[in-house]
């Protein structure tokens, strides 16, 4: 039996999902940390995941790693395939850079609305301030038995505010770099090394441009009943912190998301040839 394109997308999202994810949580976790922090002055990366290894030895820094796969693994399964059907549905040849754009943004807007229960999860995970001890699946009941289903999609707005905007310039970037390569390059042996260099400098210029709301985000998914509110949440970062509040964890956030996506998209293109699918 035939098995779906899209469908194959899925299972080659949920391939380089589980990579990514599993390599880079640690970056996460310091960054939520770093986010989260009430500490004087701007914590480092160096500091906090010191600080992490010495109270939970070295496999603390992949404390939530179980939700970061809940979330991570169907949703970029998710991801991927809704990138292949709008492609291969409404895409070009050689899509311009609005049009990769469009189908990015529309593509993160779909599976980061079916995943952000086990988004709020993650980031409460990580912050080490919620002692979850009984599985994602506890979790999520427990969550919604004390604060109500409201917790639960708690900092969607700035998720999406983050997400989608980050995925609409990283596709944009990311199809312009590999498509320079694509015609310049004649070497197939070369391409994989080059196209990971151009997810690498495609989640670089994305990660700055949605930082803040990355910020804004995980005080909302900690705190939903204190911050409930966009704008309310954005005047208490500023007034606590400065304009360069919302740059908080900007260092780890932009090499995870920077790693993951170019890592993702090499592991992605190289699955999706396998399975007979167009890079």
């Amino acid at each position: 039996m035939e098995v779906s394109p899209v469908l194959k997308s899925f299972l080659a999202g949920t391939v380089s999902g589980s990579c990514s994810t599993l390599l880079f949580q640690p970056l996460d976790l310091v960054k939520t940390r770093i986010q989260t922090s009430v500490a004087f002055g701007s914590p480092t990366m160096v500091t906090v995941a010191h600080a992490v290894i010495r109270q939970d030895k070295l496999l603390g820094l992949w404390k939530g790693l179980v939700p970061s796969f809940s979330r991570a693994v169907p949703g970029i399964g998710i991801y991927f395939s809704s990138i292949h059907y709008l492609r291969s549905k409404y895409g070009s040849e050689k899509p311009s850079l609005k049009e990769s754009a469009m189908t990015g943004m529309c593509a993160r807007a779909v599976s980061g609305i079916v995943v952000i229960p086990f988004t709020v999860l993650k980031t409460r995970y990580e912050s080490g301030v919620f002692n979850y001890s009984n599985g994602v699946g506890r979790a999520l009941v427990l969550t919604y038995r004390q604060e109500g289903c409201r917790a639960l999609i708690s900092g969607l707005s700035p998720t999406l505010m983050r997400d989608v905007p980050f995925s609409g310039l990283y596709l944009m970037f990311y199809t312009h770099f590999k498509q320079i390569v694509n015609d310049n390059v004649a070497d197939d042996s070369r391409r994989p090394a080059l196209h990971f260099m151009c997810g690498l400098n495609a989640g670089i210029l994305a990660s700055l441009v949605t930082q803040p709301c990355d910020v804004i985000k995980t005080l909302m998914q900690l705190d939903p009943k204190k911050h409930a509110k966009v704008l309310e949440t954005a005047r208490y970062v500023f007034e606590k912190y400065g304009a360069h509040g919302f740059m908080r964890g900007i260092v780890p956030r932009t090499l995870r998301r920077s790693l993951m996506a170019a890592l993702a998209w090499t592991v992605y293109d190289g699955v999706s040839r396998q399975f007979g699918l167009k890079a």
